[in-house]
Order: C-alpha cells, then sequence, then structure tokens
C-alpha cells in the first residue's frame, strides 16, 4: 500500500469515514464547530435570557450583616467517611413519581420486620443456640449470654436484666434455647413498652407543627414524604417545608413529596436562611388553614455546634409566630448505625427539644438492638419505624412484634 493511501490518525482511531469527513472540512474551511451556538455571542446580544441573582431570606432574628457559621457552608452531608457534601456520603433517594410496575406481592408488615432485624435476631439466635444446648445453666453461661446481649447493642441495663430473668431459679438445670428466647422477647417487650406510643396529632393547634430533625442520610425527608402521606389519608390538610436549604436535592425530593399527596411545598433558593424558611412556613400554612406542617432540616453532625445552634434558631423563630411551636420534633435514626444513635438522642435532645423518635432503614443490615438501649436510656416514645421505602414501609412501633422479631419467635402467641 502506498505512503499516501496510509490511514491517518483519525482514519486509525474512528475509521476511514472520520478522516474522510475531516478531509471535507479542510477543503470548505468549515468550523469543526459549525453548527454549534456561541453561548458568549448569544448572550452579548441578549439572545438569552437574564439570571435574575438568588436572595435568601432571612429570619427575624437575622441581621442584615450576619453571615452563616463557616461550618454551614456545605454542611448538608453527615461526613461519617470524610466524603464530600455534594459528592458522596449516604443519599435519600427521591421518590418515584409513578408507581412501580406490578410485580410479586410484597411480604406482609410482619415478614418485611422480621426480615428487618435479621441480622440481630441470628446473631442472638446463634448465641442462645450454642450456649443452652445440652448444657447446664451456671454463672459462666449466664455471663456469656449477657455479653451476646451488649453485643447486640441491647445495651447494659437492659441484658443484665434479661439475663437475671433467664437465671432465675435455673441455676445447674438445663433450659432450652427457645425457651431462652421467649424469655428474651418477654423482657424486651417489657422495655419498650412505656416507648411505644402513637404520635397523637393535636387538632386544636392549627397548624401541628412537625419538626423533622437528625443527621444527613438518616431519611428524613423520605419519612416527611411518608407521614404526609399518611395524614392526608386521614383526612388532614397538610404543608411541607423544605427546610434543608443547603441540599438542592432536598428541595427537589420534598417537591416530588407534595406532588404524590397533593400537599403545598413552601420553598426557597439553595442556600437560604432556613429558620426564615420556617418563619414564612408557618405563616402561610396558618394563613391556608392547614392542620400539619412537617419542616425538613438540613442534616447536621451533632457533635458540631455551630450547626445545633441553628437548629435551636429554627426553634427559637417558630416560638415568635406560635409560643407552643414546634409541637412536636421528631429524630430520624438510621438503624445502621448503632452505639452512635445514643450520642445522637443526647444532644438533638438538648438542642432541640426531641420529643419522639423514627428509627428507619431496619433492612437487613441493621442492628436493631439500639432501639432497646434507647428506650431503656432516654424513656423518648418510638413513634414509628420503617423497614423500606414505600409509604407502606414505615408503621407504627408496637412493642411485642419488635420484641418477638428480635428474639426470633413467631408472630403467634
Amino acid at each position: 500500500m502506498a505512503e499516501s493511501d496510509k490511514p491517518g490518525f483519525l482514519g486509525r482511531l474512528f475509521g476511514r469515514e472520520a478522516e474522510t469527513s475531516a478531509d471535507m472540512r479542510r477543503h470548505t474551511g468549515a468550523s469543526e464547530s459549525e453548527g454549534a451556538p456561541d453561548l458568549t455571542t448569544a448572550a452579548a446580544a441578549g439572545e438569552l435570557p437574564a439570571v435574575e441573582p438568588s436572595v435568601a431570606s432571612a429570619s427575624p432574628e437575622t441581621r442584615a450583616d450576619e453571615k452563616p457559621p463557616v461550618e454551614l457552608k456545605g454542611a448538608d452531608l453527615q461526613p461519617v467517611e470524610g466524603r464530600d457534601p455534594e459528592g458522596g456520603g449516604p443519599k435519600e433517594p427521591i421518590p418515584r413519581a409513578e408507581p412501580e410496575p406490578a410485580g410479586p406481592a410484597k411480604a406482609n408488615w410482619w415478614g418485611r420486620l422480621t426480615e428487618g432485624l435479621r441480622r440481630t435476631s441470628s446473631s442472638l439466635s446463634e448465641s442462645v443456640t450454642s450456649l443452652f444446648t445440652k448444657r447446664k445453666l451456671d454463672a459462666a453461661t449466664i455471663e456469656d449470654l449477657e455479653d451476646a446481649l451488649v453485643q447486640a447493642d441491647l445495651g447494659v441495663a437492659t441484658a443484665a436484666r434479661i439475663a437475671e430473668a433467664v437465671g432465675h431459679g435455673r441455676y445447674d438445670k438445663e433450659i432450652s434455647p427457645d425457651e431462652v428466647r421467649r424469655i428474651l422477647a418477654d423482657e424486651v417487650e417489657k422495655a419498650l413498652a412505656q416507648a411505644a406510643q402513637p404520635l397523637a396529632i393535636d387538632r386544636a393547634k392549627k397548624p401541628f407543627v412537625i419538626l423533622m430533625t437528625g443527621v444527613n442520610g438518616a431519611g428524613k425527608t423520605t419519612t416527611i414524604g411518608k407521614l404526609a402521606q399518611k395524614f392526608r389519608g386521614q383526612g388532614m390538610k397538610v404543608t411541607l417545608a423544605a427546610g434543608d436549604t443547603f441540599r438542592a436535592a432536598a428541595i427537589e425530593q420534598l417537591k416530588v413529596w407534595g406532588e404524590r399527596t397533593g400537599a403545598p411545598v413552601i420553598t426557597r433558593p439553595q442556600g437560604s436562611d432556613a429558620a426564615g424558611l420556617a418563619y414564612d412556613a408557618l405563616a402561610e400554612a396558618k394563613a391556608h388553614g392547614a392542620d400539619v406542617l412537617l419542616i425538613d432540616t438540613a442534616g447536621r453532625l451533632q457533635n458540631k455546634a455551630g450547626l445545633m445552634s441553628e437548629l435551636e434558631k429554627i426553634v427559637r423563630v417558630l416560638k415568635k409566630l406560635d409560643e407552643s411551636a414546634p409541637h412536636a420534633t421528631l429524630l430520624v435514626l438510621d438503624a445502621t448505625v448503632g452505639q452512635n444513635a445514643v450520642s445522637q438522642v443526647e444532644l438533638f435532645r438538648k438542642s432541640a427539644g426531641v420529643t419522639g423518635l423514627v428509627m428507619t432503614k431496619l433492612d437487613g443490615t441493621a442492628r436493631g438492638g439500639i432501639l432497646v438501649a434507647l428506650a431503656a436510656k432516654f424513656g423518648l416514645p418510638v413513634h414509628f419505624i420503617g423497614v423500606g421505602e414505600g409509604v407502606e414501609d414505615l408503621e407504627p412501633f408496637a412493642a411485642r412484634d419488635f420484641a418477638r422479631a428480635i428474639a426470633g419467635l413467631d408472630q403467634a402467641a
């Protein structure tokens, strides 16, 4: 083959067609970018619309010269693993606007709950079986059981009480693994009985203001959408406030939930003052006669003083319009975080006056035993638990069902 017939670089990379196309452009004098819009020229000619600058609304407490703390800039994610706030880290999924295609029937609530607690129940069942199969009860066995319960995140106090109940009157006797599981379920149910309280909406307060708090990725925004749908199903008029103003995705996510539930969503441009938005949302909800106002907030680390003070500011601003608001402050906890949940409850309760808990992501990888420890330590109501992304996957908390699932027992008595 003659030297002139050898394909050039474009020919070798893309084939002869690409080289031929390039040759035609060289012969005709056409630019490779011909046909592409010249944005610079268009802008200069006034063919593109002018972009209005976003102006963040401020709360009544915010001075004109006040700037948000440095910690708040981009502080929309919980940097558990040192990830970039916008680039990575846990995200709450945008809900589907259309129903999912029909598939196999989903398991009922009990089935989903037992699957969600599978990690904890399997670990406990293995420990109980190995400890109590053809073995007489002694002090060493009780101590080993207590260790297994602590490792399952049930808490030291609860573990000690369960171990004591198992050993009562049974020393030097054999006890079957099934009997130990029944005792475990009974004691866990006792520990959780006071915590299993429904979220009561006082219809005399219009609107009943619910402030949602928690670290990012716990499922706050998704939980708000599910609650909105439940309240709407009960005939209540619901308004949503996109108070996570640091993250555009959270605002868009709440808008989708608003469309799905028929609830208006109060929003402001990304970067706006969250306290100012909360103030405006309460004013608008009052004006439109809403029964419930659900306010989303930005995810924040519980050990960041600047972020937690911003949450306190939201509470103060709401009280300027309604001294009793917020009427409920819910802390959404990710069930996979284990003992870190204890610190979250301590500090969010101090800053925002948490009145109840919602535990999400009981999905089989969760460390569900931590809920028992939280109930014993703080005595806060647990209103809901979630095992998935669907509305039907968030249900009121029932102590008996949870206790039997974590002990690996059937739902039947």
